[in-house]
């Protein structure tokens, strides 16, 4: 995701004009959560401080550091122990985009008196994934993580839920991958050997890790249908000048100028942009304070904040100045 995360934390990245994180979080509260802790890297502050304290939804929102570096995301959990204790919980990887409620899967998990449950997708390249295991009967006998030959289509998202003390049980009897990590998939593959009652619902709906550029571009389509019904939304204090047409549905924030442009669909503008010049944008994420001035047409991009973009030499040669992992398609 680099460069735009090279100044911002990737769960910051604005998704439907909202950071990406707050929706994980709107996900979690409408299931029915009402506590959640929050990994950071040691010294952030940045989530803090866009996140508060969770009475934006009326909830306990906390933040906490993982200690000794880097070791997997089970590690995460484990460092979590001293604030869950024997309660049971979810374990939500908020880069994790889902269309729809979580409410069936928490229903599913109560009723069926399951001790863990995991949330599976259909994807191209499930050897990208923790992958479930099914034996002749279908039923669940093992996770394993990024196999070479994926024996199905299916991969474990970033999604899970455990009953009391469970994970931590787990927890204690694995040890570290070949990559040096604690692998989520080892404690799901110990709880599967121990006849543990482990669970598991395919999301019918849509789901996407969002660790590539296309895939943030194809989140934000998806949750501009999902938030705003195919409808655009201007924010206050924007001015929507001459010989503008905006293609819905777009998302423009607070306190913008557009001038002579044609924006959309699928476009995002955070606030404090300009957009003028004859330029056309479609299908593209353009974070706060941009400015955008060419007769071009702009499409499938992420424009990072304070990014301007002008016209000023009309024999059309290009001088450029960029930073560090830049990516430039002309």
């Amino acid at each position: 995701m680099r460069p735009v995360t090279s100044t911002m934390n990737k769960h910051l990245i604005p998704l439907a004009n909202k950071p990406m994180i707050f929706h994980a979080i709107e996900k979690a509260v409408e299931a029915g959560i009402e506590e959640i802790f929050i990994n950071t890297n040691p010294g952030e502050k940045d989530l803090p401080n866009y996140i508060g304290d969770g009475g934006h939804w009326g909830i306990k929102i906390h933040f906490f550091e993982q200690t000794g570096g880097p070791q997997g995301i089970a590690h995460v959990v484990k460092e979590a122990e001293k604030f869950i204790g024997q309660e049971p919980f979810m374990f939500y990887l908020s880069d994790n985009v889902v269309l729809g409620s979580l409410r069936g899967m928490f229903d599913e998990f109560v009723a069926g008196g399951h001790d863990s449950m995991i949330a599976l997708a259909e994807v191209p390249n499930a050897g990208a994934f923790g992958v479930p295991y099914f034996d002749a009967s279908g039923k669940l006998i093992d996770v394993v993580e990024k196999p070479e030959n994926p024996p199905n289509n299916f991969a474990v998202t970033g999604i899970y839920l455990y009953g009391p003390g469970v994970f931590y049980k787990a927890f204690d009897h694995i040890t570290k991958s070949a990559r040096g990590e604690y692998e989520i998939s080892s404690i799901h593959s110990y709880l599967l050997k121990n006849n543990y009652k482990m669970g598991h619902k395919v999301i019918t709906g849509w789901w996407k890790d969002t660790g590539q550029p296309d895939d943030l571009i194809t989140a934000n389509r998806l949750l501009m249908d999902e938030t705003s019904s195919g409808k655009s939304k201007i924010g206050i204090g924007t001015t929507i000048g001459d010989n503008v047409k905006i293609i819905d549905p777009v998302i423009i924030g607070e306190n913008c100028t557009l001038e002579n442009c044609t924006v959309g669909p699928y476009v995002t503008i955070g606030s404090g942009g300009t957009v003028r010049g004859g330029v056309k944008i479609e299908n593209s994420i353009i974070l706060n304070n941009c400015y955008i001035e060419i007769p071009e047409k702009i499409v499938g991009s992420i424009v990072g904040e304070k990014v301007r973009i002008e016209r000023k030499h009309p024999e059309r040669h290009h001088r450029l100045i960029l930073g560090d992992q830049t990516i430039i398609e002309m």
